[in-house]
């Protein structure tokens, strides 16, 4: 399997190619930098993705809450994670990086809030 993958760590851009099939790389190619090639690695084998949405927020002025995930959650875990999210409210008051569900979907994950209500 070949993967084209644009790497998103710098300004750069680079336009990595990886072969190899399951997480086991056979070539990597197209970085420029150390970063690029760990990069292009992890896309490969397992993506990742930084989680951030909103949920309901009850008790204060406002309707939703910003939050986000304290690390990346597995690609193939985000729609289960926003079925919980959807499903979650906050009550007021709330502040920044407050605990808004622990380990969320059993990947180890926390849900914080980015914003104050």
């Amino acid at each position: 399997m070949v993967k084209n993958i644009i790497c998103t760590v710098c300004p750069m851009g680079c336009h990595i190619t990886v072969e190899g099939e399951g997480s086991e790389i056979a070539s990597i190619s197209g970085f420029t930098c150390p970063r690029g090639e760990a990069y292009g690695r992890q896309e490969f084998a397992h993506p990742v993705r930084i989680l951030t949405t909103t949920v309901r927020c009850e008790g204060g002025e406002q309707e939703l809450l910003p939050v986000r995930s304290r690390q990346p959650i597995p690609k193939e875990l985000l729609m289960d994670c926003m079925d919980v999210l959807r499903k979650t409210a906050v009550h007021t008051p709330v502040k920044r990086c407050d605990m808004v569900v622990e380990n969320i979907c059993g990947c180890g994950v926390d849900i914080v809030a980015s914003g104050e209500a």
